[in-house]
């Protein structure tokens, strides 16, 4: 028998909260010309921060599938497959890579200061699927889309990235020994 690693109940029930997080405050939207202004980055950055590359992708994925099957997750109270591939579905499959790049760097390099590169990293990294899909499906000129869906937005992401590695530096510990309450023990003996 091949050797199973099993993920514990409590990983994937924070992982489920990170997901439902997620599509929380992705309906904390305001409308800004073609991309609404959404906060579902600090969902994002701070699970990946906290859960590592595996559970933070997981979390998107569920998000993803929630939204998907048509459960109204995305902003606006949007959902459906449609939505995926509309104008602005490639930021959220950009989510999912900016999650599993902002996990990789805190499981490699703690979740101290490497945070703060990492996250302003994952904001850029939601926008490498989102700007080629948008102008894939609009039309626009690759100055255009920028102007449209990526400068205007770059200074309140950065803010929801700072504010997410506040949030990373403050929890880490609780979610630590929420994840991993052995070893946490074992070091309180």
């Amino acid at each position: 028998m091949k050797n199973q690693q099993n993920v514990p109940v409590r990983s994937l029930v924070v992982c489920a909260l990170f997901a439902a997080l997620s599509a929380a405050l992705s309906q904390v939207s305001v409308p800004l010309g073609l991309v609404p202004v959404v906060m579902t980055h600090i969902a994002i950055f701070s699970g990946a921060g906290l859960l590592g590359w595996r559970l933070g992708a997981l979390s998107q994925i569920v998000f993803i599938a929630l939204g998907a099957v048509g459960l109204p997750v995305f902003a606006g109270f949007k959902g459906g497959i449609g939505h995926l591939f509309g104008a602005t579905g490639g930021f959220i499959w950009g989510y999912f890579l900016s999650a599993v790049f902002i996990g990789l760097l805190a499981d490699r390099f703690g979740r101290r200061w490497a945070m703060l590169p990492a996250m302003a990293l994952g904001v850029l990294i939601i926008y490498l699927p989102g700007i080629p899909w948008f102008m894939h499906v609009t039309g626009f000129s690759l100055t255009k889309a920028i102007g449209a869906c990526m400068l205007p937005y770059l200074p309140g992401d950065f803010i929801k990235a700072a504010a997410s590695v506040v949030l990373v530096w403050r929890l880490a510990p609780v979610t630590q020994r929420l994840l991993h309450p052995r070893a946490a023990r074992v070091r309180a003996e």
